[in-house]
């Protein structure tokens, strides 16, 4: 037996990385997973450098990046692989999702990985949330004052656990160094639900476009599945590369280069671009707490879809309905996007009460009504 199957810690590599059996039908959607893993290695090979240089002393956060930008050596390469890495993996993130959505991996059996996989979107949120904060710019500084002050919205608690998170009475030093303290310690805890992810993966493995059992022809995840991996991780690395050399600030705010002052309020308030939906649907309640509850609804509402998703058949690849409904709810999703950089004025206001009616009806209405009349004309098909 060779060494790689026979060694117990070269046998738990082996058994994900080569042998492992995956369905041949297999397209590229399914190496995006492998990206989000470079994706988290590349922040937190970056984050740990920049903390070698970073102080969290809200005097001192906005000039200890821009001394990193100025005199540390490669410092400014760290501070843009890490702040477009962010976005990267969110990029990388949503694609992923939208995969498992259109392909339908959320079916049993693979209920945990989908679980576990929200869990890391959300983890992943708070994590870049916080991360945004400890520049300390004037959108950091005004991001973490609206963010905070949301739990102000909880019923009794609200208005007592605010100042406890501020660990004052407004946005000021202890925030920003438990932010920070805590966007270190995050990522540790993220890759530590990945590992979980992955090992909830492995036992049933991947699913496949087709939407039928994958047990007809399968074949070893190395070479075939790594060195397919390798092509997207090259373009990837590409596009990366072209970003952080050539256009670092694009996918940042401006008015993060201007010190953070509590004196005075940004003209519009906009958080970074993969917040932006989410924010969208904050903003389009009319009621505070409404628009709390919207906001994280929206997320948890992805765990709902193993439950309301009544079809017989995995995936969309065969069903037109199903299809439709999905690809409006791409264009609803970006939309949301769009409308929440925009000034809070008709008629963005009203578009943005229906994207985000039409958000939580495709998961509690559209989703179970079209796949149960999918499965009528299924057996009426068959017969």
């Amino acid at each position: 037996m060779t060494m790689r199957k026979s060694n117990p810690y070269l046998a738990l590599a082996n058994s994900y990385l080569m042998d492992s059996p995956q369905p041949s039908s297999m397209n590229y959607w399914w190496n995006v997973g492998s990206l989000l893993g470079l994706c988290l290695v590349i922040q937190m090979v970056s984050g740990m450098f920049l903390a070698m240089h970073y102080s969290s002393n809200m005097e001192l956060a906005f000039n200890s990046v821009e001394h990193m930008m100025r005199d540390v050596n490669g410092g400014w390469l760290m501070r843009y692989i890490h702040a477009n890495g962010a976005s990267f993996f969110f990029i990388a993130m949503y694609l992923h999702m939208g995969k498992a959505l259109y392909y339908g991996s959320y079916k049993s059996p693979r209920v945990l990985v989908w679980s576990m996989g929200v869990m890391i979107f959300m983890l992943t949120m708070a994590t870049a949330f916080m991360g945004y904060c400890t520049v300390y710019g004037q959108m950091s500084h005004w991001g973490a004052t609206v963010m905070t002050n949301l739990l102000s919205a909880m019923p009794f608690i609200g208005s007592d656990l605010v100042p406890v998170m501020w660990g004052g009475f407004s946005v000021s030093n202890p925030t920003i160094q438990r932010f920070f303290a805590l966007h270190f310690l995050l990522p540790f805890m993220l890759a530590a639900l990945v590992i979980m992810h992955l090992m909830a993966l492995h036992i049933h493995g991947s699913s496949n476009p087709v939407g039928m059992t994958g047990n007809l022809d399968r074949m070893p995840m190395h070479s075939y599945f790594m060195f397919k991996d390798l092509m997207t991780v090259f373009v990837f690395l590409l596009m990366f590369s072209l970003f952080v050399f050539f256009s670092p600030n694009t996918l940042g705010h401006p008015d993060n280069y201007i010190p953070g002052n509590p004196m005075v309020t940004p003209a519009s308030m906009v958080p970074e671009w993969y917040l932006l939906p989410f924010y969208a649907m904050l903003r389009s309640m009319p009621d505070k707490l409404g628009g709390v509850m919207a906001m994280f609804a929206a997320m948890l509402m992805l765990l709902m879809l193993p439950m309301t998703d009544r079809s017989v058949m995995r995936g969309n690849t065969f069903k037109v309905l199903s299809k439709f409904s999905f690809y409006l709810f791409v264009f609803n999703f970006l939309l949301l996007g769009n409308l929440g950089q925009l000034h809070v004025e008709v008629p963005f206001i009203v578009l943005g009460q229906f994207a985000t009616i039409y958000y939580f009806s495709y998961f509690t209405i559209l989703v179970p009504v079209i796949s149960t009349m999918e499965n009528m004309l299924f057996y009426i098909g068959n017969k």
